[in-house]
C-alpha cells in the first residue's frame, strides 16, 4: 500500500479569479440573476497599478474575484489577449504557508513569484501568499495564508453595504471544479505528487448505441476525480476518448478556450428544486436540456441503483430537468448545469464555461449514472449553436 503524501495543509478553496471582457455584464449576471452579493471593488491606485479593474461577489462561502482589464499589459489583458473569458486562478487558504512552499517546492511544483508575497492591514493582521503553474492551461494556483487579514486581498475597497442580491437561491460553497484536457495523465501524475492530491472517483464510457443507430456524433469521455483528504477540495478532470475524439465536446471545448482548462465549477445548494425553480421563472437562467427518455427510464434506474426512497416529487424533477443519481435508500444527489456562458450572452468570446447546481443528500459521488445524460445535452446544444452559425 502506497504512503500517503504529506498534506500541503489546504483548507479550503478561498476564491475564483475570472477574466472578463465586460465587468458590468458580468455585475449584472452575479448580482441579478445568480443573485451574489457584490462585497467590493479594486482602489483606483490598485486599478492602475495592476491595470484591470476588479470587483468581488460572494454567496454563502463562494466567493468570485471577477477583473477586467484597464488598457494593456497587465495579467487579465494577457490573458484574453489568448482565451475568451474564463478562470484565471483557483486560490487556496492554507494553515502553514512556509509548509506549504516547502512541500510545493520538494516535489517539482513550479513557482511563479520571486518571493512569498506579505501584507499587513496596520492593526495586526498578516496576509502571504505566492502562485503556481499548473497543467490547467493557463490558469494557476494560489496559496494564501491569513492571520487577521480580512480584506480578501491589499487594495479591495469594501463597499459600506454589500450591494445586489441576497442569496435567496441558498449557494452554500464550492462543492468541485471540472476541468477539460486533451490528455489526462499529466495532470493526475502532477496532481498527486506535486499537490498530494488522490484518486476519488473515475469513469470511462462512448455513446455507443447512438453509434450503432447511425447517429455520427456518438463521442465518448474518461473522467478522473482528484481530491485533497485533508480539506475536501476535489477537481473533476475529463478527456475524450475514441472513437470520433475530435468530435467530442471535451475536445470541442478545448478548442473553444483556446487551450485546455476549467470547464465549470459546481455550486452546492441547500434546496435545489425550489433554486432552481425560482432561476427558471423569476431570473431567465436557461439550463441544458434533458432527454425525455432520462425520466421515462428513472424510476427503473433508482430501483437498480438502491435508492429507495426520495423526498422529491418525480414529476417536478421532470418539469425542471434536474438530475438524480445514488447508490443508497435515502442517500443521492441532485443537479443541473446552466448553459455555457457563450450561450447565455450570446457571445462567443464569453467563453465555454458554465455552471453546475447541486444538492447532496448523503451521497459524495459525482452522478456517473448522470454523466451521459449531461454528455449527450452539452453535445447537442452545441450542435444547436453550430446549425445557427455563431
Amino acid at each position: 500500500m502506497a504512503t500517503p503524501v504529506e498534506s500541503l495543509g489546504i483548507k479550503k478553496v478561498e476564491s475564483v479569479h475570472w477574466y472578463v471582457r465586460d465587468l458590468e455584464r458580468s455585475r449584472r449576471f452575479y448580482t441579478e440573476q445568480l443573485d451574489f452579493a457584490e462585497l467590493g471593488e479594486s482602489s483606483p491606485e490598485l486599478t492602475q497599478r495592476g491595470r484591470q479593474k476588479s470587483a468581488v461577489f460572494q454567496a454563502g462561502e463562494v466567493t468570485l474575484l471577477l477583473s477586467q482589464p484597464v488598457g494593456e499589459g497587465g495579467r487579465a489583458w494577457r490573458w484574453l489577449q489568448k482565451h475568451p473569458e474564463g478562470v484565471g486562478t483557483v486560490n487556496f487558504l492554507v494553515e502553514d504557508l512556509a509548509k506549504t512552499l516547502r512541500l510545493l517546492e520538494a516535489r517539482g511544483g513550479t513557482v511563479i513569484d520571486d518571493e512569498v508575497q506579505k501584507f499587513d492591514d496596520g492593526k495586526g493582521g498578516t496576509l502571504k501568499f505566492f502562485s503556481i503553474t499548473t497543467p490547467f492551461g493557463n490558469t494557476t494556483f494560489r496559496f494564501v495564508e491569513r492571520n487577521g487579514y480580512a480584506p480578501l486581498y491589499p487594495g479591495f475597497v469594501a463597499h459600506q453595504t454589500p450591494k445586489g442580491g441576497k442569496n435567496r437561491f441558498g449557494f452554500k460553497r464550492v462543492d468541485h471544479i471540472t476541468s477539460n484536457f486533451r490528455t489526462l495523465a499529466p495532470m493526475v501524475l502532477w496532481m498527486k505528487h506535486v499537490m498530494g492530491f488522490e484518486e476519488f472517483w473515475n469513469i470511462a464510457f462512448h455513446t455507443e448505441e447512438e453509434i450503432e443507430k447511425g447517429n455520427q456524433h456518438g463521442t465518448g469521455l474518461k473522467s478522473t476525480v482528484m481530491w485533497d483528504p485533508h480539506s475536501g477540495a476535489k477537481f473533476a478532470n475529463n478527456e475524450p476518448s475514441r472513437p470520433r475524439f475530435k468530435q467530442s465536446q471535451i475536445n470541442v471545448f478545448v478548442e473553444d478556450q483556446r487551450g485546455e482548462g476549467i470547464q465549470h465549477l459546481a455550486l452546492e445548494v441547500s434546496g435545489i428544486v425550489d433554486a432552481v425553480r425560482a432561476m427558471r421563472k423569476t431570473n431567465g437562467l436557461e439550463f441544458l436540456s434533458t432527454p425525455g427518455a432520462y425520466y421515462d427510464y428513472l424510476p427503473e434506474r433508482l430501483v437498480k441503483s438502491g435508492i429507495k426512497r426520495i423526498d422529491e416529487k418525480l414529476e417536478e424533477l421532470r418539469d425542471l430537468q434536474i438530475l438524480i443519481d445514488g447508490h443508497k435508500e435515502h442517500q443521492y444527489m441532485l443537479q443541473i448545469f446552466m448553459k455555457e456562458k457563450s450561450q447565455l450572452f450570446h457571445d462567443r468570446e464569453a467563453g465555454p464555461f458554465f455552471y453546475e447546481v447541486i444538492e447532496r443528500k448523503g451521497d459524495k459521488g459525482f452522478g456517473g449514472g448522470n454523466f451521459k445524460a449531461l454528455f449527450e445535452s452539452i453535445e447537442r446544444a452545441q450542435a444547436a449553436e453550430r446549425a445557427r452559425g455563431t
